[in-house]
């Protein structure tokens, strides 16, 4: 796990190289550059997304070490560095814009959905595997663990979409609209390709 953390901040720390390049570009598609408020659906995004790509990179490294298949191995691998990536870049403006990573207000309370109630036992936002279902994750090997994480994953991805989608419509800073936007075509690419391997294995999502 020690190596995996390394890893992971060591990505991290060469994509912030490149942020203070990239925080304040203007977007084509018309977004400001103008630093955002503590309150904005640029920081409040930035700050659950975060939250939201570090679980999937934690559910990726279980199941590599949990599996020998290489298609679920290549799989789990990229969306870990995809997702550290996007992790760091999304920190590293918060850190720019001199705003806090962490917030009074609930979890998507600048998508309008503060109030809505947790799933719990570590669900903190909509697709979030709870604690349970982590350790349950940590215990399965061979097909079961890549079944399990192939499900937890396409919930997971849909609902980061749905996160992303709202930062789309909702952020103001060009560039980070463009990173939402990214996500939305990876991970909606990505759910289709989970969906196949789920059949492969006899399984489907669970929802």
């Amino acid at each position: 796990m020690k190596q995996h953390v390394g890893w992971i901040a060591g990505t991290a720390a060469a994509v912030l190289v490149a942020v203070g390049a990239l925080t304040y570009a203007v977007a084509e598609d018309g977004g400001s550059s103008a630093t955002p408020s503590a309150d904005s659906a640029d920081a409040g995004f930035a700050r659950d997304m975060a939250v939201h790509h570090q679980q999937a990179v934690e559910m990726s490294f279980i199941v590599r070490d949990r599996t020998d298949d290489e298609d679920v191995r290549r799989l789990a691998y990229d969306i870990a560095q995809t997702q550290a990536n996007q992790r760091g870049m999304l920190l590293g403006w918060l850190d720019l814009w001199g705003l806090p990573k962490v917030s009074s207000d609930g979890p998507m309370a600048w998508m309008g959905m503060g109030d809505m109630p947790s799933a719990g036992d570590g669900s903190l936002m909509p697709g979030m595997a709870t604690d349970t279902e982590m350790k349950k994750l940590e215990g399965l090997s061979g097909k079961q663990a890549e079944i399990s994480y192939l499900q937890l994953m396409t919930d997971h991805h849909k609902g980061g979409i749905h996160m992303a989608e709202g930062c789309v419509d909702k952020c103001t800073v060009g560039v980070e609209k463009q990173l939402a936007q990214g996500m939305v075509d990876g991970q909606d690419s990505e759910i289709d390709l989970m969906q196949d391997m789920l059949k492969e294995r006899g399984a489907k999502p669970r929802s």
